[in-house]
């Protein structure tokens, strides 16, 4: 159960709304680095959460709960960058304004508006933001991963994190409101901290050496552990890969040591059989294929 409070979680005030920045806003929402994608990560990995310890659902319900309000915060920031932006487009008025100009992608506008704001803004939303990115696609989701690991879903987190973070500082870059670059000091602030939470659950796990490889659960002893630390060259000269900790040394895990070797292919060209006469290909590809006899 989920309780809500009409206060933001931090102020957003606009002084010099923009509507060309309303559309970049919507990238940290609906983008895939944005915050709807971190908070439905975390809920569906809290939710499928499972172990003797719930403490790290807990850890994710409350980082899914903030991330809310997150989205909250810059939705609130694009309606207010939009409250003076136009809802026509006659092209009288366009030529006259700069700011319908950049509606339209047309006419004379300010030359750091590299595109004009989203139609869907005037058309769809009334002046309000919406779940999609700064070009109107809209989430689908599936850039959401809740694997049922931990360790692999924190991993996934701090990815999520680190593009999160380099989105806000874009944004923080491009913006030219003080309103608008407090409220970014403090969601990359907030994507600093998350960055750390999820390596410290790692850690809490018993750190990245025991926690590796994911999942940890399955008997190395299985797999062809001639490749597990091999960093395979597959450039056709056979140049060694410039080496480095990725290369050589002791495996990140203690459990192997890494080598260098270029690569030749172990299996041998695919044949496959004839096409069905029912799949709807041409006739002569229904013709098997002729059988080479190599000679011992």
């Amino acid at each position: 159960m989920y309780y809500h409070d009409k206060r933001l979680q931090y102020p957003v005030r606009v002084e010099k709304p923009d509507p060309i920045f309303a559309r970049q806003l919507q990238q940290a929402i609906g983008g895939i680095e944005g915050e709807i994608r971190v908070c439905l990560q975390y809920f569906f990995q809290a939710w499928g959460a499972r172990g003797p310890d719930n403490k790290y659902r807990d850890v994710l319900l409350n980082t899914a709960t903030e991330e809310i309000g997150h989205i909250e915060m810059l939705a609130t920031a694009v309606a207010l960058n939009l409250e003076n932006a136009p809802a026509t487009l006659q092209e009288t008025t366009a030529q006259a304004n700069p700011i319908v100009g950049a509606v339209m992608s047309g006419g004379e506008r300010p030359r750091h508006v590299v595109e004009g704001m989203l139609h869907r803004h005037i058309l769809s939303t009334g002046m309000a933001a919406f779940p999609a990115n700064c070009d109107g696609v809209p989430f689908d989701c599936s850039h959401v991963y809740a694997s049922g690991n931990l360790v692999g879903d924190m991993f996934a987190n701090v990815a999520a994190e680190a593009t999160g973070r380099t989105l806000a500082v874009r944004l923080f870059n491009a913006a030219h409101d003080t309103g608008m670059q407090e409220m970014l000091r403090f969601l990359i602030a907030r994507d600093t901290m998350h960055q750390q939470q999820w390596l410290a659950v790692i850690e809490d796990l018993g750190g990245l050496r025991e926690s590796l490889p994911v999942p940890n659960s399955f008997d190395q002893s299985k797999e062809a552990q001639e490749f597990s630390y091999m960093f395979m060259g597959t450039e056709r000269s056979g140049t060694p890969v410039t080496p480095g900790r990725y290369s050589e040394g002791p495996s990140i895990d203690g459990r192997g040591q890494f080598h260098f070797k270029a690569f030749e292919p172990l299996g041998e060209e695919p044949v496959l059989g004839p096409a069905r006469p029912d799949s709807g290909a041409q006739k002569e590809q229904m013709t098997e294929p002729p059988v080479t006899n190599s000679k011992v």
